[in-house]
């Protein structure tokens, strides 16, 4: 049976929906969890999830949209697009997060972490800490667009890397038919 590339970007806006829905969830524990360390952890746990969603929605494209068979570019495509429209969405949730509610809440948690680690003289440490302090403080030059932009782009480029494993696993031929007449 040939592939249906027809229905590639129509399951990859569906799925990368699902799965940008899953991220925004997922980003509601990030500041929640700078408060709170078990929520934290929480948010690490669902992050590993990410790419067994991504192999179960490829797998199931794969099943229901190309009768069973998918070669490897075409699922890495696909994936691929899943994980962008699955970014796009989430940096709707990004831009709003950081323009309207973080107010500096996520660096100011970062820096007093760092103050604390430099009130607890480790020897070695200093110069990290002292790295950590300039990389925040250059950090809050970056407006909501920026901060946005640089998470869509870290989630496609992250994704896309991710697309190469899913599709080496998700990838089938077709059944051979059988050659000889009987």
């Amino acid at each position: 049976m040939t592939e249906n590339k027809g229905y590639l970007q129509r399951y990859a806006m569906l799925f990368g929906t699902y799965l940008g829905g899953f991220w925004i969830l997922k980003f509601i524990l990030f500041p929640l969890g700078l408060t709170t360390p078990f929520l934290f952890f929480l948010f690490a746990g669902l992050t590993l999830c990410v790419p067994f969603m991504a192999y179960y929605y490829v797998r199931m494209y794969r099943n229901q949209v190309c009768g069973g068979a998918i070669s490897f570019l075409h699922a890495w495509i696909f994936t691929v697009f899943m994980y962008m429209f699955a970014a796009l969405l989430t940096a709707v949730a990004h831009y709003v997060y950081f323009r309207f509610i973080d107010q500096g809440f996520v660096l100011n948690t970062y820096e007093s972490l760092l103050n604390s680690l430099t009130s607890h003289t480790i020897p070695g440490m200093d110069a990290y800490v002292e790295q950590f302090k300039e990389i925040i403080s250059a950090m809050r030059s970056l407006s909501p667009t920026d901060i946005t932009m640089q998470l869509m782009s870290q989630n496609v480029f992250y994704g896309s890397l991710l697309a190469i494993p899913t599709a080496l696993f998700v990838m089938k031929r077709p059944p051979a038919e059988h050659i000889g007449g009987r």
